[in-house]
């Protein structure tokens, strides 16, 4: 049945990647900002000041420095927020606050996602709205981020109303104005419709969400095919999905670096490997789960890649289990060993929840659980050591180290929140 409040909300967190750094260097905010991996990388985020310069992702960071020379680069080997596992830790905090709201949370993304207000017991639009609102304080407020909210009757139009007014955007769809709020919209906004199909409408004439259901019904199966009567029920607003509430584990963890020039020095690239195995590790353990397979992938200038990958008799998520065996990866990938390599990418996968279960060598159990709990400690305290400095930090045993006498990089910590 229809619903009488719009009780169906979309968050989407504005240029989130972009949103941590500044939340953990406030010095950041109101300038062009991007995340991006490099000179040779590729933009992952950009503030919206760096938007209005003619930034936006993929971009080639290169590409992006040339047509915004006062762009503020972080990520990769730059950024203070120590990478990945600070982003991750971001949005679960995100996600907690929603849960306060309500137990009903779909999480489509990091930092996307969708939220039932139905049981809950609003009594009206507007006290709706007034949570909502004030969700989206708390959420400013306790971890600095800025989020967009889209409330509507069905999953459809709150997706769709959330990104209408970023950043910090905040739209209400009254129940039985679907239609009219969809119909001035440009065709792409509707879910399904890429740039070919997009093509397709706009040379029938079809330009608009509003002009799908006055065409008939043969010109739209013949640029739809069999899907033409769901795009017809979204170009009117008609939405009858549910909220998808169990989380989706991660399948596999990787990180890959595109270095600032090609290397060719074996023992250089394989600790940067080791230091993407200390990286993704604390992810793996933090999740409560193991790894089987590791593989290795590297890039040479042309931009042809060669993979190599091996997998455990039993899943690990301790160091040790993976540093002798990333030697032998890298060894085997890079095939064109006269070559020298542009990027190498780490990736764990076969991930696996460990069961509890009776161990046939207690002893041996033993010393993994206390390898375990010591390893936990140093992700603890590694935890605020900004990437660029992982080496200079607590290691593990066989963790890459700095070349003897190097000195530790010089970092200027970003000042104090007022």
């Amino acid at each position: 049945m229809p619903r009488a409040s719009p009780t169906f909300v979309h968050l989407d967190a504005d240029a989130f990647f972009v949103g941590v750094e500044c939340a953990l260097n406030p010095a950041l905010r109101g300038k062009k900002v991007a995340v991006g991996g490099g000179t040779r990388g590729i933009i992952a985020s950009a503030s919206y000041e760096a938007r209005a310069c003619g930034v936006h992702t993929p971009m080639p960071t290169a590409q992006a420095l040339r047509i915004c020379p006062d762009l503020v680069l972080v990520g990769g080997g730059e950024t203070h927020c120590g990478g990945m596992p600070r982003y991750i830790e971001f949005s679960r905090k995100l996600f907690d606050l929603c849960a306060e709201v309500t137990p009903l949370v779909e999480r489509r993304s990091i930092d996307e996602g969708f939220m039932d207000l139905g049981p809950c017991g609003f009594a009206d639009t507007a006290a709706i709205e007034a949570a909502m609102r004030g969700l989206q304080q708390r959420i400013a407020d306790k971890i600095g981020l800025s989020v967009s909210f889209g409330l509507a009757a069905n999953k459809l139009l709150s997706a769709i109303s959330s990104k209408r007014n970023k950043p910090h955007g905040f739209t209400i769809v009254p129940p039985g104005t679907e239609e009219e709020f969809l119909a001035p919209l440009p065709v792409g906004v509707l879910p399904g419709v890429g740039p070919r199909t997009e093509s397709l409408l706009k040379s029938n004439g079809i330009v608009r969400v509003g002009d799908i259901p006055r065409q008939p019904e043969s010109l739209l199966a013949h640029i739809l095919g069999n899907a033409w009567r769901e795009f017809r029920d979204m170009a009117r607003g008609v939405d009858e999905s549910q909220l998808s509430l169990e989380h989706r584990e991660a399948k596999s963890y990787s990180q890959q670096e595109t270095f600032p020039r090609d290397i060719r020095d074996f023992s250089e690239i394989l600790r940067i490997t080791k230091r993407m195995i200390d990286e993704l590790l604390p992810q793996i353990r933090a999740d409560g789960k193991r790894a089987r397979t590791l593989t290795v992938k590297v890039r040479y200038p042309g931009m042809h890649d060669d993979v190599a990958g091996h997998s455990l008799p039993e899943a690990a998520d301790l160091e040790d289990a993976f540093y002798g065996l990333a030697e032998t990866l890298l060894r085997q990938a890079w095939r064109r060993t006269r070559s020298p390599l542009r990027l190498v990418m780490v990736r764990f996968s076969g991930i696996e929840t460990p069961s509890a279960q009776l161990e046939l060598f207690p002893e041996k159990a033993g010393d993994l659980e206390r390898k375990r709990r010591l390893a936990s400690v140093v992700d603890a305290l590694n935890q605020g050591i900004p990437r660029i400095m992982r080496g200079h930090g607590i290691g593990k045993p066989g963790s890459p180290r700095p070349e003897p006498g190097a000195p530790a990089p010089k970092i200027t910590p970003p000042p104090k929140t007022p």
